[in-house]
């Protein structure tokens, strides 16, 4: 688990542009095509693409990129444990490119980055020595064709796609056969102590509750969707990154910096000032620190899971063994014998 400290408010990147190596398809660019078929659409992608562009506009954006930065450098890491160098690469959900600023040419040859907003993607970084490029899209509807990158990275943006099982078979669609999927998204528990004070808080003074903290996936989901993806050797773990902040006004005005604020549909649209004033002092008696500022947990889902691919390791084939339980259970009882005999 991480800590950070934010002590009240904390305190143009280039990129290089290529415009070729990666084949667009044509009317798959944008969201506003529809989803598939049965799903239940939780959050206003719209709003959220107006919250995020704002919060790009503001006169500092990089102040608010702490958190997105950290769990980026972890998710950069693990590509780093993967033997091999990548000749392209797309990072899904980009944002203000806070996944490139740990890349380099030693991992990766080349770079896409799409994001559903223009406005961070805009402003991504770039590694100076790996040609990159943007690209405006949907998670759900990636315009790559298929089997076209070595490497997908996503960090911190799919939490908030409605479609999730959509969005990793697209996902694994543009992956090249062998190709390797990395990434991290909220979870769970994230930000528990500031749902549970509102919730609290809003039953005592309105007598009702309303979703003013956006639904996260849960880890025991996340591996079915994976598998039901089409991905294999799948890996799943789970952090947390705990934020210290002075108090709830400070907290709420920092997630509105990462472009992190509510955006589930039919949200209400403010919060009453004694319903607020109320949810700060829960938030501060049932989980302050003793230096007086107040804890905003994040849990991090880390996953990676690969295209199929032949040249991949798998189970023998079935009776394919050599050496049956039973005479390898008498060489370990041989072996252990052996060993107390001397």
């Amino acid at each position: 688990m991480v800590s950070l400290t934010v002590m009240g408010r904390l305190g143009t990147l280039r990129s290089q542009v290529v415009l070729s190596q990666v084949t667009l398809l044509q009317g798959r660019w944008f969201s506003s095509l529809p989803s598939s078929g049965g799903t239940v659409n939780i959050f206003d992608r719209n709003a959220k693409r107006i919250q995020r562009n704002r919060a790009a506009s503001l006169p500092d954006p990089g102040l608010y990129d702490y958190l997105k930065d950290a769990v980026a450098a972890i998710v950069v890491d693990r590509a780093c444990d993967v033997a091999r160098q990548f000749p392209s690469a797309l990072d899904v959900g980009c944002g203000r490119g806070h996944i490139a600023r740990h890349m380099d040419s030693d991992i990766i040859k080349t770079l896409v980055q799409c994001d559903y907003s223009d406005g961070p993607l805009s402003q991504s970084s770039a590694p100076p020595d790996v040609p990159t490029y943007r690209v405006v899209a949907d998670e759900e509807f990636l315009p790559f064709k298929d089997n076209q990158f070595e490497l997908v990275t996503s960090s911190c943006s799919l939490h908030w796609v409605n479609d999730l099982p959509r969005a990793f078979t697209e996902i694994q669609r543009v992956l090249k056969p062998d190709g390797c999927l990395i990434g991290a998204m909220f979870s769970g528990d994230t930000l528990f102590e500031l749902r549970c004070s509102l919730q609290i808080a809003q039953e005592e003074n309105e007598g009702g509750l309303s979703p003013h903290v956006s639904p996260f996936v849960e880890l025991s989901d996340i591996g079915g969707v994976l598998t039901r993806s089409g991905f294999v050797m799948t890996t799943l773990d789970v952090d947390e990154i705990v934020v210290n902040y002075p108090g709830i006004n400070e907290l709420m005005h920092d997630l509105k910096g990462m472009g992190e604020n509510n955006a589930v549909k039919h949200r209400p649209n403010y919060i009453r000032r004694t319903t607020l004033k109320r949810a700060a002092e829960i938030y501060k008696k049932d989980y302050g620190n003793e230096d007086g500022s107040v804890p905003a947990t994040f849990q991090l889902l880390y996953f990676i899971g690969w295209k199929p691919d032949p040249s991949q390791v798998g189970p023998a084939n079935r009776g394919s063994a050599t050496v049956s339980m039973k005479e390898l259970s008498n060489v370990m009882l041989d072996s252990n014998s052996d060993k107390k005999g001397k």
